[in-house]
């Protein structure tokens, strides 16, 4: 009972918090949502569109039972959907990210519903369904929007449940992850060997070996693409310290490093959405900036990776 009752006051705080935490929502530079589209990308295999930036959540929403973590949390999320934002990114290797965005988005406001996208990371059929089904009840969900095969892992055996469960309605895309660069040739055999709707990887203007083969097959086999690991765990900004912005990324209406980071990224033709990951508002509010104005063009694109490798 005491579990019971602190759950029930946790989320009653955080009802409480919702609208605070969109009252308090900045507006991004001059791009707001009132004023300025966002950019999407069309899913290859329906035509659905989704916002070019989404959510991802290693490490950010693996928290506990802390008030006030979870009241943080709770505002990121708040800020992501006011900006549109729909893609939201998990994995039962997450530790309790599933739980806590699950737990949180029962607390929000009315929104435009979340693309819930999480993975299956263990080994063998029964396992697989197991976890699979333990994601549903975390995330609060009856139909999961995209269910990926975390790192390969069985991904045989795996990718004849999901089959399966697309054609039954229980999942409506199915796809597999990897971000790991000695992963690439695997990645691509199943990737020419299976009829994927999505395909994740890391992708970012220092680490661009996906450009090679990946991206341009995934372009050629109609398959949308998210990437993870955009700001390379942070080693972009650690390189840009101390440096300003160039006063020509204002051309593609670019205000931070962040932004600039993304709109490389998220200009390439394959991709279809980021999902950089954070737990302080002003960061969610800076990666939203990056789903509207302008994008760099291939010539601005060469532009970045030249400025960029001098640094």
């Amino acid at each position: 009972m005491k579990d019971n009752h602190h759950l029930l006051n946790r989320r009653q705080l955080l009802n409480k918090a919702a609208l605070l935490a969109l009252a308090t929502t900045t507006p991004l530079h001059a791009l707001s949502p009132e004023t300025h589209a966002i950019i999407t990308r069309s899913i290859p295999s329906s035509g659905e569109s989704l916002p070019v930036i989404g959510m991802g959540s290693y490490q950010t929403f693996d928290v506990y039972d802390d008030d006030k973590q979870l009241l943080n949390l709770k505002k990121v999320l708040a800020a992501f959907f006011k900006y549109h934002g729909r893609l939201v990114d998990s994995s039962p290797m997450y530790g309790q990210s599933e739980s806590r965005i699950g737990e949180l988005m029962a607390t929000l406001p009315g929104h435009k519903p979340m693309f819930a996208a999480t993975k299956v990371w263990t080994h063998g059929k029964d396992q697989g369904i197991a976890q699979m089904q333990r994601s549903f009840k975390r995330m609060g969900v009856k139909q999961m929007d995209l269910m990926q095969i975390h790192n390969l892992k069985d991904w045989k055996t795996h990718i004849k449940t999901l089959r399966e469960w697309k054609e039954q309605g229980k999942i409506r895309y199915l796809g597999i992850t990897t971000s790991f660069l000695p992963q690439y040739d695997d990645f691509e055999a199943v990737m020419r060997a299976e009829p994927l709707d999505f395909v994740q990887l890391n992708y970012n203007i220092q680490v661009r070996e996906a450009e090679k083969r990946l991206l341009p097959l995934a372009l050629d086999n109609n398959m949308a693409v998210i990437i993870n690991k955009p700001y390379e765990k942070g080693q972009l900004f650690r390189k840009v310290k101390g440096q300003s912005l160039p006063q020509w990324a204002k051309e593609f209406d670019c205000h931070s490093w962040g932004q600039f980071f993304l709109k490389f990224i998220v200009s390439h033709p394959a991709v279809t959405c980021a999902i950089p990951a954070t737990s302080k508002v002003k960061h969610m509010l800076d990666n939203m900036g990056a789903c509207r104005g302008k994008l760099p063009d291939q010539k601005t694109r060469q532009r970045m990776q030249q400025w960029f490798a001098k640094l």
